[in-house]
C-alpha cells in the first residue's frame, strides 16, 4: 500500500466506524422505543384484564338477582 492510499483507506474506514456507531445509536434507541412500547401494552393488558374481572362479576350479580327475580315471579304464578 502506497503513502497516497493510506488517507483514503483510514477516511474509509473511519466512515464506515463512524455507520457502525450510528447504526448502534439508532438500534438502542429503538430497543428503548420497543421497550417501552411492551411496558405501556403490559399496563393496558393488565387495566383490560382487571375490567374484563370486574364485568365478569358485575354479569355474576346481575344474573343472580335476575335468578330470584324470576323465582319470585314463579311463587306468584304458581302458588
Amino acid at each position: 500500500m502506497t503513502a497516497t492510499h493510506q488517507p483514503d483507506a483510514l477516511a474509509s474506514l473511519e466512515d464506515r466506524i463512524q455507520q457502525a456507531v450510528q447504526l448502534v445509536v439508532r438500534l438502542r434507541q429503538e430497543k428503548d422505543a420497543a421497550f417501552a412500547q411492551a411496558a405501556e401494552a403490559r399496563a393496558e393488558a393488565g387495566k383490560l384484564a382487571d375490567e374484563l374481572a370486574a364485568l365478569q362479576a358485575e354479569r355474576k350479580q346481575v344474573r343472580t338477582r335476575i335468578e330470584k327475580l324470576l323465582e319470585q315471579i314463579e311463587q306468584l304464578s304458581g302458588g
